[in-house]
């Protein structure tokens, strides 16, 4: 069977066996907006539960208006375009509108990337900053949430006058889905903040998983965090495998955050008969699967069709390596990932991006898995917890001669914008 794997900018394209291959979990076929201009003014003149955006910006002094950082495909350029024309159109001046880039603990997006984001005009006509969030003096503290995370938040989006989010709504590894108050926290929230909210008593919850809102205190408590910090006005989107626009939603941050994800869950969930003794899987291509720590998503979304003991086969391209300098150090002082685990759960260690080795330690508790990647050798890959191959059919036969002849294999190209459900669960 011939599969393209969503990778890098190009793809992968791979064989598999056909008599091992099981099933094929894809996105369910959406048409994209004709017209996503149009309805994106629709959606600034009619959002759920709030007033038309243009209503709010009505005598306000300032604004600032948050976006992902270039780890997310978000179709920025559109979306600041109608937010930006309506902002001017009710009076505020362009020098009176940051654009703050949620970075959450990322690190700062460069001049080149910033344009990639917004687009050349906004680049040279706006204000356009990075979070940084481990400057605590940057941020303002607004007290503890009710599950005692200390809630500090950029101080740039505190002191606006009109509190704008934008992004992407796609599952979610630990918050169940991203956007609507994600762009808050951890977007632009201070590594005091996360360090809390993704620790061990969060990220360990069973209910801290893709695809659940529902009784999920990563979701319950960064929803909190950005009721504390306030929001005025969000504008999510969806997008199909090709990067283009499937809906968009608007107004207050959670009615128009449950409308977007309903309809994720209807375009994104996947199910299957059973588990499977291999998954094949990506990073969802770029730029998701510019690091290993951002891959990890890859991994944590197939789970729940993959049997015990099993093989995750996964396509990353890792161009820019593993991940923060942080996220490296945690790979270079632990033998294991038990001797890991052990650390955090003591609480008397913290290491700023722990949270994703803790995932990657959910992962590898179920399941073998390996990479293929030409951004790391086998050999660095290797000391990363995991296998490495040369190639997804190479992975895969090594996984056969594990699995027997006979073993059952899921394909999901598209990796983390797919969640892939067993039926019985649907």
């Amino acid at each position: 069977m011939h599969v393209t794997l969503n990778y890098g900018k190009s793809g992968l394209p791979v064989e598999l066996p056909d008599a091992n291959v099981a099933d094929v979990l894809e996105t369910r076929p959406v048409r994209p907006i004709e017209d996503p201009e149009s309805a994106l003014l629709h959606v600034l003149e009619q959002p759920a539960g709030s007033p038309p955006l243009a209503e709010l910006a009505k005598g306000r002094r300032s604004a600032c208006i948050l976006i992902c950082d270039i780890t997310r495909p978000v179709p920025n350029r559109l979306i600041l375009g109608g937010i930006l024309d309506t902002l001017a159109d009710a009076g505020l001046r362009r020098e009176s509108i940051t654009i703050l880039i949620a970075t959450g603990l990322h690190r700062p997006n460069d001049d080149d990337e910033i344009v990639e984001l917004v687009g050349s005009d906004i680049a040279s006509h706006y204000r356009i900053e990075n979070h940084r969030g481990k400057n605590l003096d940057e941020h303002a503290y607004l007290g503890d949430s009710p599950r005692g995370v200390p809630a500090w938040i950029d101080r740039r989006y505190v002191d606006a006058d009109l509190k704008i989010a934008t992004g992407l709504i796609e599952p979610h590894l630990m918050a169940g889905y991203s956007g609507g108050r994600k762009l808050i926290c951890p977007g632009i929230a201070a590594l005091e903040t996360v360090r809390v909210w993704h620790g061990p008593d969060f990220i360990e919850h069973p209910r801290a998983d893709c695809g659940i809102l529902d009784g999920n205190p990563v979701h319950e408590e960064n929803t909190r965090i950005a009721r504390m910090a306030g929001c005025d006005f969000i504008v999510n989107v969806t997008l199909d495998r090709d990067r283009r626009v499937t809906s968009i939603v608007g107004g207050d941050m959670e009615q128009a955050f449950g409308q977007g994800v309903a309809f994720v869950e209807r375009a994104l969930r996947a199910q299957t008969p059973e588990p499977c003794d291999v998954v094949v899987t990506s990073s969802a291509g770029y730029p998701l699967d510019t690091t290993f720590y951002q891959s990890v998503k890859g991994l944590t979304g197939v789970l729940p069709i993959v049997k015990e003991g099993g093989t995750i086969v996964i396509a990353a391209g890792l161009d820019e390596g593993i991940g923060s300098p942080e996220f490296c150090r945690l790979f270079e002082e632990h033998a294991d990932l038990d001797l890991f685990m052990h650390r955090i759960l003591g609480r008397d260690y913290f290491v700023m991006d722990q949270w994703q080795l803790e995932e990657l330690a959910k992962v590898r508790r179920k399941a073998r898995v390996t990479y293929v990647s030409d951004g790391l050798s086998n050999d660095q890959l290797r000391g990363l917890f995991v296998e490495a191959a040369d190639s997804v059919e190479q992975a895969v036969e090594d996984a056969l001669a594990i699995h027997g002849a006979a073993a059952r294999i899921a394909v999901v190209p598209e990796g983390p914008y797919v969640l892939p459900v067993l039926a019985d669960q649907c």
